[in-house]
């Protein structure tokens, strides 16, 4: 929607549409140009938000969703907080049910977007009764009238980036793409971008980023789940214990791990030289990037776009507080020097 003025309906007219901003001090050394579709200026702050409006929307068209109907969702925190301000403008009730992986202030901004938010262990499996999935599924079952969103087997998550982060991404470069850099967690954000972009051209590479402890990569690479492959990591809404229905993984060409510890300083990284206070996933993005750049993925004509999901204000308690990455044991002599930019005047 184009608004002259800049005088919108109301908050979600602001949902996509995102800018893409050139990286260049963090990439200087590296072949290739480097865009990041910074996807903090939707109006909830991350990219989720596309996913929120876009399956709401389609169930009020199928009659699925009805006035006084109540949406359950299970997130890890910005899925929440997009379906909270969409259920606010569009009058619905909402009840997430979040992991304890989740930060605190995730949670309480969840709480005052209005939602009613359960919070379960994140360290059991998917098919425990206390995992998010099934406390979800459960007051779904028990609800009258409510609509569980479900958006690791939901294809709208897909269909919401095929309608509108590719055909962005594909405009915002007149289809010089040549490389898309992206986080896989439910995979919808990778796969309807890629299944785009990849139908304008599918000389383009997709490359999606995964976390150890998940077991993205080595499924995409055999189709084998391995369980093995599974134990705690520290970022949130990257990686995954179970194999997503909306990862479409034949659009994408390979995955790149990285670790939680070094997505964190490549988080702080971004907004020390980018001056862009992102969130850890994109610090997952950059790193993945840094890693492809060593091994010679990308030549000096390439065009590479990286996609940074979310907002850092997110995780003020995790990857930005000292107090957390020192008790992660991130911090070696080096990283805690550089920490120690506060001065107390007593």
């Amino acid at each position: 929607m184009t608004h002259d003025k800049q005088v919108f309906d109301n908050v979600l007219d602001l949902i996509g549409n995102t800018p893409m901003i050139k990286l260049k001090k963090m990439t200087s050394e590296f072949k290739g140009n480097f865009l990041a579709k910074v996807e903090a200026f939707n109006p909830g702050h991350s990219s989720k938000d596309r996913i929120a409006l876009y399956i709401i929307e389609q169930a009020e068209k199928q009659g699925i969703l009805k006035p006084g109907d109540t949406i359950i969702e299970t997130t890890s925190g910005n899925t929440g907080f997009s379906i909270a301000m969409v259920s606010v403008i569009k009058g619905y009730d909402c009840i997430l049910a979040v992991s304890s992986k989740s930060s605190a202030d995730k949670i309480d901004m969840l709480k005052n977007m209005g939602a009613k938010v359960y919070v379960c262990p994140a360290n059991v499996s998917a098919d425990d009764p206390r995992s998010y999935y099934q406390v979800a599924k459960r007051l779904h079952d028990e609800m009258k009238g409510s609509v569980y969103i479900n958006q690791y087997f939901n294809q709208l998550n897909i269909d919401a980036h095929y309608a509108s982060t590719g055909p962005e991404i594909w405009n915002q470069t007149d289809g010089k793409i040549t490389h898309l850099v992206a986080c896989s967690g439910t995979g919808g954000t990778i796969s309807g971008t890629a299944k785009y972009l990849k139908e304008q051209n599918p000389n383009i590479k997709i490359i999606g980023v995964d976390a150890f402890g998940s077991v993205l990569k080595k499924y995409h690479e055999t189709r084998e789940f391995d369980d093995k492959e599974i134990y705690p990591y520290r970022i949130e809404g990257l990686g995954k214990n179970l194999i997503p229905t909306a990862t479409d993984f034949d659009v994408i060409d390979k995955f790149v791990k990285v670790t939680d510890e070094e997505s964190a300083h490549t988080a702080r990284e971004i907004a020390k030289t980018e001056g862009l206070f992102v969130g850890y996933t994109s610090g997952a993005a950059m790193q993945a990037i840094k890693q492809l750049s060593a091994s010679g993925e990308f030549k000096s004509t390439d065009n590479i776009v990286v996609i940074f999901p979310d907002h850092g204000s997110r995780y003020m308690s995790k990857v930005y507080s000292d107090k957390w990455m020192s008790e992660q044991g991130f911090f070696d002599s080096v990283n805690a020097e550089a920490a120690q930019s506060i001065q107390y005047i007593k």
